[in-house]
């Protein structure tokens, strides 16, 4: 970030600190929030175009990536072994790990990539201790797992914030708001739902910071944040799961309030000891089930289906997709498909090409010959 940006944000973001917040002064808030999105926006591409702050190379692979990231010395190595072959070098001092170390963890059929980070810190969001190229890794990987020491439960409240700050949104999904440019007429908002959090005025006055001519179409109950996220389009959604480490350490009560703090606060958590192994099973269920993933099993005609290697696909995912997976000429070739299993009205229903899978349906594809 070139120094000039940097002090026309500090400069913001004490105005934004001094300034009393009321009724009366809320739009101005909002449009410096604006203004410092569309800073750090202009930051940014200047970084890209220069080639300067890239994250670290982390090839994805398998059927899914999912990123270990903590506090230095959390847990996030020795987790990574217990799940996978890779060798991720443990040691109980900061910093241990300064690369992204990858490994595969094979459940229920799938190949999950796991990603162990180097301990993220205070400031991370800012370049402190290499923040900017771990928060840029985290942008591309399918699911979070936030790993907090069960003795540090306010490094939770930490890492949001500097993940929140570098444009990752947890357990969020977009917004559901449009904006056509217009080629004249200023900024006119309409509304499908009553807004509880913003008037017309902040909504104008934050979107002025990004364009002069639009019409913004606001189809849900949104905070300025959000409006924010929309306009600055740089922002990640990212499914996260909070795991509470070294269980083994304190009382099972004691465990059991902490959970019950976090829950309370929106998180989905699993309590682990990667020494005694306890949770670890929980984990990976939960790790899989957040991914969304579909086990689906193939069945030759006039076969047998194929149980040991299921082919993983995504929630969502159609009868055309197993045959582009299968083979590049399948569509063409494709005469109907038969499915057995949750997706299926009838034992055997045939189906086309658009029909939706679920979660261990079995398939077999009639090809013409």
């Amino acid at each position: 970030m070139s120094s000039s940006i940097e002090e026309q944000i500090k400069a913001i973001e004490e105005e934004i600190f001094n300034t009393q917040k009321n009724k009366a002064t809320e739009h101005h808030i909002g449009k410096l929030k604006a203004k410092i999105a569309r800073l750090r926006n202009e930051a940014e591409k200047r970084k890209s175009a220069s080639g300067k702050g890239q994250g670290f190379a982390a090839k994805k692979t398998g059927d899914a990536t999912v990123g270990i990231i903590g506090f230095p010395s959390v847990g996030k190595s020795t987790l990574l072994n217990q799940f996978t072959a890779a060798s991720s070098k443990i040691g109980a001092y900061d910093f241990t790990t300064l690369d992204v170390i990858p490994g595969m963890m094979k459940y229920q059929g799938a190949d999950i990539q796991l990603l162990d980070l180097p301990g993220i810190i205070v400031g991370a969001a800012r370049g402190k201790g290499r923040g900017k190229e771990i928060l840029s890794a985290i942008r591309n990987v399918d699911l979070l797992l936030l790993l907090i020491d069960v003795h540090k439960p306010e490094e939770l409240e930490i890492i949001h914030q500097e993940l929140f700050e570098a444009g990752i949104r947890m357990n969020q999904h977009p917004p559901d708001v449009v904006v056509t440019k217009t080629g004249q007429g200023g900024i006119t908002v309409s509304t499908t739902k009553p807004l509880s959090q913003l008037s017309e005025t902040m909504i104008k006055a934050i979107a002025s910071e990004f364009v002069i001519n639009a019409h913004i179409v606001i189809r849900q109950d949104i905070t300025e944040e959000q409006l924010i996220d929309v306009f600055a389009q740089n922002r990640v959604y990212v499914p996260a799961l909070v795991v509470i480490t070294k269980i083994d350490r304190i009382a099972k009560e004691q465990r059991k309030q902490l959970e019950h703090y976090f829950r309370n606060q929106g998180w989905i958590v699993t309590s682990i000891s990667a020494i005694t192994g306890q949770g670890l099973e929980a984990l990976q269920n939960n790790i899989f089930s957040h991914l969304q993933l579909l086990r689906i099993y193939l069945k030759p005609q006039g076969g047998r289906p194929d149980f040991n290697e299921p082919l993983i696909l995504r929630k969502g995912a159609t009868v055309e997709q197993v045959c582009r997976r299968l083979h590049r000429d399948f569509k063409e070739q494709f005469r109907y498909a038969q499915i057995w299993g949750p997706s299926a009205k009838h034992e055997g229903q045939k189906v086309g090409l658009e029909h939706l899978l679920e979660d261990e349906d079995i398939v077999s594809i009639i090809v013409t010959r």
